[in-house]
């Protein structure tokens, strides 16, 4: 796979010294030292063909498997991705964030629109490996090996759903409109029933989430009257999971309003995380993963569904279990999936739901907007402005995880062709570094998305961003192009040689070799309200010197001062031109060619 005798092949090896070298204690590194590397196992690789139906029999679907369709299981599994373990780390990745692993239903849908939980977000079984991707024995060795190489692995984890199994019998057509609390109150009296019910149960607000009112609230019919399907009565593990008494049943969500915390994803069985039970539950379904596997942290899903209550409790439980571990930094964040740059949608969740971080919507929003769109710096600037919002301020908004790409908007190059139509592909090319560069090099703790490095576009997101690496039989997906090669994609994609894998992996040399790249302090040094320059300084926590990173969202050539620390006298170039002196004390020239970048590192100060 990497070619001896080639100056990329040094680089490599180079790379591998320093990984082993800042992997030695990789037990006490903070989240923000990671550069985390984010894949779906499903789309990875595939190194057991005998796991590709999931120990099921008959059609796709029964099997979920076609590797043709882009919304079945494709083969990928645990042992294709302990394979490729060397291509993650030399790309620069220090931790792995693993979609969903548990067992899923395997195919759900109305007739005609069948798909599969290739994906992982359909658990019926929360404490087994899907047998898609293999058992418990492949996710044990896995996890072995990746902590022998230093790095750590996250788990990807649900509790605001669970696979679409209980039914509702007013909604025969499968459409179920949400019914409200105001209309349909859990104590309903001459509406569905036409007689009082729950009596004793005095609602599922904060201050009656206790086990002795919900155990109150003995029946689930107060919306719609919910029944678990024939032959499906046990399909769920643990075996509680299976009492409809344990879900919403309120029908499906319009993500606004009360619907949001309380209604049905698509037909997605809306769990009562209210109800201490669930809490309970999940506690100990979670914390069993970290006893016996040593896990590192957790990237929740849909966390803004679940009421703050949940994780109020939960956190502490799960940070707990990891200290009792020995994981003295587990990282959990939650994702709040939020379109824009607003801060203050994604901070109210690490000051109300006390999540210790949140995955940086924001930061995706801005940088689209800036580097594939045509919107000026000061974008940027008022995005890190508003890190005070966050529960801990600037110091917590470093634990952040910031992406450009992900599986359910889409990839960064797509967003940049969505925004310039008809863009030639030399400068799609540059617009992606460029962003990669801010992922990189910006507070946060950088995700790359599996497939960027190897220069995937897309032509949307949901099943439009979710290639397969290895070789592809998806007819779309065949017919795709990948950014910076010749060929198109009906070949393996672990190409160490890519362009783009070789400009992310000397990002994220530069990043885990300067603390100041990834434990710095950041000050906004200049931004324009037209696309330009945008700069910070990242101040080193240990010495206090200062590393400049300025950046040209422009297609013209640029030259401006910069203000810098008076102290920072003598600067030697990290990434482009760097002049080695200040034009005077406090004041420093960047000169950066359209749509490029400077990194410029003082040898003083401090």
């Amino acid at each position: 796979m990497f070619r001896t005798g080639s100056p990329w092949a040094a680089a490599l090896a180079a790379l591998s010294l320093w990984n082993g070298a800042f992997a030695q204690q990789y037990r006490e590194r903070l989240p923000q030292d990671e550069v985390i590397y984010f894949l779906l196992p499903d789309r990875f690789d595939n190194g057991d063909a005998g796991n590709d139906r999931g120990g099921l029999r008959g059609g796709r679907l029964s099997t979920g498997f076609d590797p043709a369709a882009k919304g079945f299981y494709h083969g990928g599994d645990l042992r294709g991705l302990l394979a490729r373990l060397e291509y993650i780390q030399h790309l620069g990745a220090t931790a792995i964030w693993l979609g969903p692993i548990y067992k899923n239903k395997p195919v759900q849908g109305a007739p005609g629109h069948e798909s599969a939980g290739y994906h992982g977000y359909w658990i019926t079984d929360f404490t087994r490996v899907d047998p898609h991707f293999g058992n418990e024995s492949d996710f044990q060795a896995l996890v072995e090996a990746v902590h022998r190489r230093g790095m750590k692995l996250y788990l990807d984890i649900i509790t605001n759903h669970t696979a679409d199994v209980i039914a509702y019998r007013e909604c025969t057509s499968g459409e179920c409109p949400y019914r409200s609390h105001a209309d349909f109150p859990y104590t309903a009296h001459g509406g569905v029933h036409g007689e009082p019910i729950n009596t004793g149960f005095e609602g599922d607000d904060a201050q009656h989430q206790t086990a002795e009112n919900f155990a109150g609230l003995t029946r689930p019919d107060y919306a719609y009257t919910p029944y678990v399907p024939k032959g499906e009565e046990h399909v769920k593990v643990p075996a509680w999971l299976n009492d409809p008494i344990f879900y919403h049943n309120r029908g499906d969500t319009t993500f606004k309003g009360e619907s949001s915390e309380f209604g049905d994803f698509g037909g997605l069985d809306d769990l009562m995380t209210e109800n201490p039970r669930v809490v309970q539950g999940f506690s100990e379904i979670y914390g069993t993963w970290i006893d016996r596997y040593g896990v590192d942290g957790f990237r929740i899903d849909t966390a803004r569904h679940v009421n703050p209550e949940f994780w109020q409790a939960f956190v502490p439980a799960m940070l707990a279990r990891a200290r009792a571990r020995g994981i003295v930094n587990f990282h959990i964040f939650g994702e709040v999936n939020v379109a824009t740059a607003d801060v203050a949608l994604l901070a109210r969740h690490t000051r109300l739901h006390k999540l210790p971080a949140v995955l940086d919507f924001a930061f995706a929003a801005a940088v689209r907007e800036t580097v594939a769109g045509s919107r000026g710096t000061d974008l940027l600037a008022r995005l890190f402005e508003d890190d005070v919002l966050y529960e801990g301020g600037a110091d917590a908004a470093l634990r952040l995880p910031t992406f450009v790409s992900n599986h359910d908007n889409g990839r960064f190059a797509y967003f940049v062709r969505t925004a310039r139509p008809g863009i030639a592909d030399e400068e799609v090319i540059k617009r992606v570094l460029l962003a990669h560069a801010m992922l990189l090099t910006l507070r946060g703790v950088p995700v790359v998305y599996y497939g960027d490095e190897q220069g995937f576009a897309g032509i949307g997101g949901d099943q439009d961003a979710r290639q397969d690496m290895f070789r592809t039989q998806v007819p779309t997906y065949k017919q795709e192009r990948p950014l910076g090669v010749a060929t198109q994609s009906d070949k393996d994609h672990f190409d160490d040689n890519h362009p783009f894998y070789r400009a992310f992996a000397e990002l994220a040399r530069l990043r885990s070799a300067h603390p100041a790249l990834r434990r710095g302090r950041q000050i906004v040094r200049s931004y324009g309200l037209e696309p330009g320059l945008f700069a910070v300084s990242r101040i080193d926590p240990d010495n206090g010197r200062e590393i400049l990173v300025a950046f040209n969202t422009s297609t013209a050539p640029l030259s401006a001062q910069v203000a810098v620390n008076a102290d920072s006298r003598h600067f030697t170039s990290l990434q482009g031109h760097c002049d080695a002196e200040p034009t005077t004390q406090g004041s420093y020239r960047v000169a950066i060619a359209p749509l490029e970048y400077v990194i410029c590192a003082s040898r003083d100060g401090g």
